[in-house]
């Protein structure tokens, strides 16, 4: 029997947003499917039957699988199927783990999985807003305990206009794109990229998309009261609440202390480990009168007893971790140039936080293509963010790039590309590699500043520096203090982690996740404003160093020239298979990148050889012109006249009587296969034939004058033979090789890797 399929459907900006469940994976603990135009993600929520034993926190996974089938398409990939995520794909993934996380009971040791897919996408509606409300409604219908719904929206801004869940198209001329989920009343998590929008924009525009997402949070509490599942009881492994006041009256003390030091990173850990053995020693024994199991209890109210020390000194007393004020920023200093042969480079320095970011330019034949189901095919901006253990003092295995790594490039990535300057100004493929050095808090926005050191010292002339700031928040009931430039500590035990990127003038990328019930728009507004002057505060250092782009791009960056050829010629500059462009790249030591417009672009380190390979092509590419003089080789003798090759593969013919001043008997008395001609073009008729004079030349003619001399007699013999008068013989020697030059052409290019 086929199941029944529950369908709801809610308006978001005013179009339908259909929840359907029912229909597939009845196994599962709850199953979703989000309908958006023809764009659908399907969700799947389920939870394991027991406890993972032995496991000190809570185990969630949320996983997003891109299927090129949603889009009519297959896989690019060899094996023709998808194989590990795209950075689209794990995109998505945090996106929607970050909402979620905090409304699970983080003492649950029973392990969640939400597994999403797309299954189908009309490229017109983004699937990663999707995702979130359908993971959101497959646990609001399953029987796992949650504090949710999450409701998510996606907003654009145009001609001062916000729109809720706007088009691809919609989002191509908007000034912002803002993806926001949170519940009834509290937004969790704030994913951001916008073109220099001020501050009270962003606030109203949160307030809208939190506005916004109401009628989603509405038709998943309908689900759940209509046909979800009762809620599981699982046991909680939560430490006991007298020994947790047991661990903090005995460590307070020591640990103010230890913070009143105001030591560095490791001498603070190091100190707290310390302290640590001997509370454990204390309360659960040592050596073979060591109760295991008590032990992780005692560590447990340890760090919540750290947590409180940590949050009451800056709520109730203003004073931070490393003693800073509220709103200083750590010490900074940067530098540029630091690796020679890089193309540019950029190192940043703020407290125990190092980034070094390295540029290099490409042809935009290097854009990196997207194998995805968006609209978008290529990108000629890249950022790639490498935060290996060392940077904090730790070892690890290397298991290639983390989702963490992935996250914050792309963050790094959204807040300069506003900045980049467009294509046709500047038409290079840039990738920028944020090395994370050392780390303690924020390495994400010292990647953009790192980024914008690294831009300036290559020569890219952006449209403005960027600065980036991590702020914090730790809230107790009314009382609130708002935290510039948060580090480690900070982070882990604050209420929020807002990053926010941006030139003097406003912000163009921005990441927040809220840990609390809710922020208000005070709060919002304060953070913000407080972001921004750190921002101008960073700026100033850094433009201490390099206040401009450098005017010329480093000697070993490549010199991209542009010139534009007719698209019925391309075919002549590949050559059949690509002879002919690889053969120029070979000899002029160039790259060379052809558009389907007719653009070339010809990148060269050495000026000379980007001048050769222009000439070369533009040689291939011209069009003879009447008057026109040119140099050429005779290609083939006749006895009326000689063929004369005078721009690569096309020819046309000097009669016997336009050879010299002087009367000529024969041909080769003047020229002889394989010589050097100079003559000029004297007619070019309707079938594309070129008449050639080398009189012309000798006598300093004219075009008109070289034609009027070159006229055939209508009677009479002349002088020599009259040869020269057979129409007959003209027509047959005027056969230009241009015919020729048509050989090898259009068909073969696509096969060329280098056009694109």
């Amino acid at each position: 029997m086929v199941p029944e399929a529950k369908v709801y459907t809610t308006l978001v900006g005013g179009r339908p947003v259909t929840f359907e469940t029912g229909k597939l994976a009845g196994q599962a603990g709850g199953a979703v499917t989000v309908r958006l135009g023809d764009s659908i993600v399907f969700a799947a929520a389920t939870m394991a039957a027991e406890a993972r034993p032995g496991g000190d926190f809570f185990p969630l996974t949320v996983e997003y699988e891109e299927r090129m089938y949603a889009g009519g398409r297959i896989p690019g990939s060899f094996f023709r199927r998808e194989g590990r995520p795209s950075g689209d794909a794990i995109l998505v993934a945090r996106l929607t783990d970050r909402p979620l996380r905090p409304l699970f009971n983080q003492a649950m040791r029973n392990e969640v999985q939400v597994i999403m897919f797309s299954l189908s996408a009309d490229t017109e509606n983004p699937l990663d807003i999707l995702a979130i409300n359908s993971a959101s409604a497959a646990i609001m219908i399953s029987d796992i305990p949650w504090a949710g719904p999450v409701g998510a929206v996606r907003v654009a801004r145009i001609d001062g206009n916000f729109i809720a869940n706007p088009t691809y198209e919609q989002m191509d001329r908007s000034d912002l794109d803002l993806r926001l989920a949170g519940t009834r009343d509290a937004i969790l998590m704030v994913e951001c990229g916008a073109n220099m929008v001020d501050e009270e924009t962003m606030v109203n525009a949160l307030m809208f998309g939190h506005q916004a997402l109401q009628p989603l949070i509405d038709v998943q509490l309908k689900m759940a009261a209509e046909i979800g599942k009762p809620k599981r009881q699982v046991e909680l492994f939560d430490v006991d609440a007298d020994l947790v006041e047991q661990v903090f009256n005995r460590a307070e003390g020591d640990l103010n202390a230890i913070m009143d030091a105001h030591r560095g990173k490791h001498e603070l850990s190091d100190a707290l480990d310390v302290l640590e053995g001997q509370i454990v020693k204390e309360f659960a024994g040592e050596g073979d009168a060591l109760d295991e199991a008590k032990a992780g209890s005692v560590k447990q109210a340890y760090h919540e007893a750290y947590r409180r020390v940590v949050r009451s000194r800056i709520i109730d007393r203003h004073i931070r971790p490393d003693g800073r004020d509220l709103t200083e920023i750590r010490p900074i200093w940067c530098e540029v140039g630091i690796s020679p042969r890089a193309h540019g480079s950029g190192l940043f320095t703020r407290g125990e936080t190092q980034v070094l970011t390295l540029a290099t330019l490409g042809t935009p034949k290097e854009a990196q293509e997207i194998d995805s189901l968006t609209p978008v095919d290529t990108k000629r901006y890249i950022h790639h963010y490498n935060f290996p253990p060392y940077s904090t003092g730790e070892v690890k295995m290397l298991r290639g790039q983390s989702r963490r790594e992935v996250g914050h490039g792309a963050l790094a990535e959204r807040a300069l590309v506003p900045v980049i300057p467009d294509e046709a100004e500047f038409p290079y493929t840039l990738r920028l590699v944020s090395e994370v050095l050392a780390s303690n808090g924020s390495s994400s926005m010292a990647s953009v500043c790192g980024s914008t050191l690294a831009l300036m010292d290559t020569g890219v002339p952006i449209k403005a520096p960027v600065a980036g700031v991590a702020m914090g928040l730790v809230k107790e009931g009314d009382k609130y203090v708002i935290l510039t430039d948060i580090q480690g500590a900070e982070d882990h035990d604050g209420d929020m982690d807002f990053k926010v990127a941006g030139t003097k003038d406003g912000i163009t990328a921005l990441q927040m996740d809220i840990k609390v019930g809710g922020i208000s728009a005070k709060i919002m507004s304060e953070a913000l404003e407080q972001a921004r002057q750190a921002r101008l505060s960073i700026l100033e250092k850094m433009l201490a160093v390099i206040p401009a782009p450098r005017p010329d791009l480093k000697p070993h960056a490549p010199r991209i020239t542009i010139i534009k050829v007719p698209v019925d010629k391309i075919g002549a500059i590949i050559g059949p298979g690509g002879k002919m462009i690889r053969a120029i790249q070979e000899e002029t030591d160039t790259k060379i990148d052809i558009n389907d417009d007719g653009s070339v672009f010809i990148a060269a380190t050495n000026g000379d050889n980007s001048a050769r390979a222009r000439e070369r092509i533009e040689a291939l590419t011209e069009t003879p012109q009447i008057g026109r003089i040119y140099t050429g080789k005779v290609v083939r003798i006749a006895d009326f006249g000689a063929f004369i090759e005078i721009l690569p593969n096309i020819d046309g013919m000097v009669h016997i009587s336009q050879l010299d001043s002087e009367r000529v008997n024969k041909v080769e008395d003047v020229v002889q296969l394989g010589d050097e001609v100079t003559v000029m073009v004297t007619g070019i008729d309707d079938a594309g034939k070129i008449r050639l004079s080398r009189q012309a030349v000798l006598e300093g003619w004219t075009a008109e004058e070289a034609q009027n001399h070159d006229r055939p007699r209508s009677s009479g013999p002349r002088p020599g033979g009259d040869r020269g008068g057979r129409s007959g013989d003209r027509d047959r020697g005027g056969r230009p090789g241009g015919d020729r030059g048509s050989r090898g052409g259009g068909g073969d290019r696509d096969r060329f890797g280098g056009r694109r």
